[in-house]
């Protein structure tokens, strides 16, 4: 077959293999080729054990993998035959030298800015799909014409919005595409390039664009007010807990002022995953770099207001079991970050073990897709944790729950059965606030939620 145009995406992970595999998916007449320096995971990728959970994925990748789809690790040979390149590699927040604990670690991206320049061989257009800083399109444009020869690259940025746990669904329906690209003739016909791809699988109502700098702007100011909004929602829960208002109904009258609406306005143990914390930490270096001191301030307080949370869940748990922990098993029910998935990145549930286990606790932990990523986060440290997937089994024997994760699995369960193989008196904290308390009380649990007034039999 004669495929339209080669397409390459340089990065197998969260965001680059989903993300082609719709493109590949919607758009069978051109050629798209996934590539990593992991062979392990692209060998995952050809299997029937993705490398990831994401619900919906396994029925995209089997649509095209093998027709106009293909994971390799022959990265070089990749290059060379593109005419499109995405780059998805891993930008995480630095650990070392200048802007430690802040700024984005460039170190990947640049690898493959060179590497894209010593194998092109031909013109290309680079799409940005990591989270980068605002003008680094310009530093990658440096890289790749450094050389003498008369290669053109036009370098566009293109930046992912999707929600782990509902990527396939943000793909398929998602509230906007943006496309940056530089001002000029060149700069602008690549744009329409892209457009002309995404066109094949969204309304063109959808697709916006804007000048480059904006475009990779836009992506940290967009994790930057989610995350504000949970952390602001979080500093109220505690305020209801002194107050003894109820979270629920305090959010669900703001979230009816139109003006506001009610997404990201569940009191929790604080937000995780691989974006929130590194985007605004990213924001918050990028304004002390240009001398704004106070606007780096104000998102610094986002995510001191988020550690301030999960730290807060521990010592609620600490105060309402009498002061000690040491020698109680505690058995978390959920480790991922959020619902339907199995990343545990930045997981609040990583924090809140290991404060656990400083407190001599015993851990049983409980996810049905995330344990292999718990014990990894977990290995190495001192204290007793057993991971456990059933969680019938895996709280026999405890004084206490603690919800981490928002899974359905968990609002299900036959509590009663539970209340009754458990150690007493027996704890249920709810860190999500999906669990029926009311109810959880009557059967004989003491039940701490969140922003909520506590619910328990002592005197």
């Amino acid at each position: 077959m004669t495929f339209k145009k080669n397409i390459l995406c340089i990065g197998a992970g969260y965001v680059g293999g989903p993300t082609l595999a719709m493109i590949a998916c919607k758009c069978p007449q051109y050629k798209v080729t996934v590539v990593d320096i992991n062979p392990t995971r692209i060998a995952q990728w050809n299997s029937d054990d993705l490398p990831i959970f994401e619900p919906g994925l396994e029925e995209i990748i089997k649509t095209s993998r093998g027709k106009n789809l293909f994971f390799s690790t022959e990265i070089e040979k990749g290059i060379k035959e593109a005419d499109i390149i995405f780059v998805s590699v891993n930008t995480p927040t630095k650990t070392f030298g200048a802007g430690a604990g802040m700024a984005a670690d460039l170190q990947y991206w640049e690898k493959t800015a060179r590497q894209i320049r010593e194998n092109a061989g031909s013109n290309k257009i680079i799409v940005e799909k990591s989270t980068l800083p605002v003008k680094t399109a310009l530093a990658m444009k440096r890289i790749l014409t450094s050389t003498d020869d008369d290669i053109q690259y036009q370098v566009l940025s293109n930046p992912e919005f999707l929600a782990e746990g509902t990527a396939i669904r943000d793909l398929e329906n998602p509230d906007r595409v943006l496309i940056g690209a530089s001002e000029t003739p060149d700069g602008l016909k690549a744009r329409d390039e892209l457009v002309e791809i995404y066109a094949n699988c969204v309304p063109k109502a959808k697709i916006i664009t804007s000048n480059i700098w904006s475009s990779e702007l836009s992506k940290l100011v967009s994790n930057a007010f989610l995350a504000q909004r949970i952390s602001s929602i979080n500093s109220v829960s505690a305020l209801c807990e002194k107050t003894d208002a109820d979270i629920a109904e305090v959010a669900r009258a703001v979230g009816m002022d139109s003006r506001l609406g009610n997404k990201f306005l569940n009191a929790s143990i604080g937000f995780g995953g691989s974006c929130f914390k590194k985007d605004i930490l990213n924001l918050v270096y990028l304004c002390q770099s240009y001398g704004l001191e106070d606007v780096a301030e104000y998102w610094k307080g986002v995510v001191k207001i988020n550690e301030y949370q999960k730290e807060r869940f521990v010592l609620n748990m600490l105060s309402a079991m009498f002061n000690t922990l040491a020698g109680k098993k505690i058995c978390l029910f959920g480790f991922a970050f959020k619902a339907d998935t199995g990343d545990t990145r930045e997981s609040p549930a990583i924090f809140i073990s290991k404060r656990l286990m400083e407190e001599k606790a015993e851990l049983i932990i409980s996810d049905p897709k995330a344990l292999k990523n718990a014990m990894t986060d977990l290995d190495g440290l001192e204290g007793k944790v057993s991971y456990v997937e059933d969680p019938y089994k895996a709280v026999a024997g405890c004084d206490a729950i603690a919800v981490m994760t928002e899974w359905d699995l968990y609002v299900d369960l036959d509590y009663e059965k539970i209340y009754r193989s458990m150690a007493k008196p027996c704890f249920v904290f709810d860190g999500r606030n999906i669990l029926d308390h009311k109810r959880l009380f009557e059967m004989g649990f003491n039940v701490f939620p969140i922003g909520k007034p506590a619910k328990t039999h002592f005197n």
